[in-house]
């Protein structure tokens, strides 16, 4: 398997701390806050994980959203990606991991998106991230599921290890 590039961007330190969960826990991952990182970085790996947080009513977190405006569909030609959201379930749940969304549709135009997870054991009303009944991505709330955080983290991974090529 060829080296991930897990691209993240965090406000709060959520995001970044479940990044290096994933990281710590996958290995052979580099790290990158978009906040700090050129589209060029990106371009390098055939592997990849984005993962954001849903701010507000489902907006996507600042970094990411000027990041992704620097990205087109073609970027993400033969690539296999894997999607990362947070959210918070109770305060926002007409739009959990909304946020995620955009990266979702740019990606997925050229790319393989992996790592679909199933919506049970989470307590929102609505969300935009869900496909042919799936979340497009592992989704974690870290508001107000975070026990869960990790064993739905390693189960991830179990499901997404040998997708990446």
């Amino acid at each position: 398997m060829q080296k991930i590039g897990l691209f993240y961007g965090s406000d709060s330190g959520n995001t970044e701390n479940i990044a290096k969960k994933i990281a710590d826990t996958l290995g052979d991952v580099d790290l990158f806050d978009v906040a700090k990182t050129e589209k060029a970085k990106l371009l390098e790996y055939k592997n990849l994980i984005l993962a954001t947080p849903t701010y507000g009513s489902g907006d996507m977190q600042g970094d990411w959203e000027e990041f992704l405006e620097t990205l087109s569909p073609e970027d993400f030609n033969g690539k296999v990606i894997a999607l990362v959201g947070l959210g918070d379930q109770d305060t926002y749940a007409d739009s959990f991991c909304d946020g995620l969304l955009p990266i979702y549709e740019v990606a997925n135009k050229q790319g393989k998106i992996i790592g679909f997870t199933k919506t049970e054991g989470y307590e929102y009303e609505e969300t935009k991230t869900i496909v042919d009944g799936q979340f497009i991505g592992l989704m974690l709330d870290e508001d107000n599921q975070e026990e869960l955080s990790e064993k739905r983290i390693e189960e991830w991974i179990g499901n997404i290890k040998g997708q990446f090529e």
